[in-house]
């Protein structure tokens, strides 16, 4: 399995889905990494704006690799939700193995040209560079949410047609729709159900098209399980990984509240996600 276009073929083969986990540190990264060795599973890893700028485009490329060396698993490289066609473009020049362009504040026509534009660059870099676009909108937020945001409307979703248009409109390798997901968590409760029956028409009517469900924190195992069942090939978590690793880290402090050893206390939010992505990639693979 050495590209991701092989992976997601590999996953719709075998009815299940990769795990798409973002990091912001080395920390995150081991924790993910090791968790997925253990299940001998494939992963890939994100990056969005502001982890990307954090962490750096190239710099998030060296540390990927040098993961994937150190704990010979196939690990992938995304660069999440990148709202330019100028960022997309350096992600590639970077190496990374997928892009996302997310235009879906922009008029339907104007998404459509700038994802073709990306599409253009990515066949010409030589590499088997997936592209990747959303369709519908799910909100913005990788954070704990009180409520859904009021401009994420679940009855006005993207139908299978859209989706097919969309498709055949941008040549891309990856949908990520709107399906009845929300991206954030909601506090004390799950986020709302997924539309199953549009997953399975989406399917259907892409049946060459990595589906992709973003806003995957909070969401319950049934639909999680029924999600992957109707056609979805990846899973995105971000949020939850965000909420354990800050968790982790206050219980190591909590334990030696004197400790200034930063790999000591960092440990537990990296075991802490570690954790999260054990759990999370069985149900994906059905392990």
């Amino acid at each position: 399995m050495n590209t991701l276009r092989e992976a997601y073929r590999n996953a719709q083969t075998e009815g299940v889905a990769l795990g798409h986990f973002n990091i912001s540190d080395s920390t995150q990264l081991t924790g993910i990494a090791q968790a997925a060795q253990a299940l001998d599973l494939p992963v890939v890893i994100g990056v969005s704006d502001g982890e990307g700028g954090f962490l750096g485009i190239s710099q998030t490329r060296a540390l990927v690799d040098a993961a994937r060396d150190a704990y010979g698993i196939p690990i992938f490289l995304n660069r999440d939700h990148a709202h330019t066609v100028d960022d997309c473009k350096a992600a590639i020049d970077a190496g990374f193995d997928s892009v996302i362009f997310d235009g879906v504040k922009l008029a339907l026509e104007d998404n459509i040209e700038k994802t073709k534009e990306v599409v253009a660059y990515a066949r010409a870099s030589g590499r088997d560079v997936l592209v990747e676009a959303e369709l519908g909108y799910i909100g913005t937020s990788s954070a704990l949410l009180d409520d859904v945001p009021d401009d994420v409307v679940f009855d006005s979703l993207p139908s299978d047609e859209d989706a097919a248009n969309f498709v055949a409109a941008t040549g891309i390798d990856a949908l990520a729709p709107a399906v009845g997901n929300l991206h954030g968590m909601l506090k004390g409760r799950s986020n709302p159900a997924l539309n199953i029956d549009l997953i399975s028409k989406m399917r259907s009517a892409l049946p060459e098209t990595a589906l992709v469900l973003h806003g995957g924190s909070g969401i319950t195992d049934e639909d999680f399980k029924a999600a992957i069942s109707a056609g979805m090939n990846c899973v995105h978590i971000n949020t939850e990984i965000r909420v354990a690793y800050r968790k982790g880290i206050e219980n190591g402090l909590a334990a030696d509240a004197e400790q200034v050893a930063p790999y000591k206390y960092l440990n537990y939010g990296r075991d802490a996600v570690a954790e999260v992505v054990t759990n999370r990639l069985r149900l994906f693979s059905n392990q």
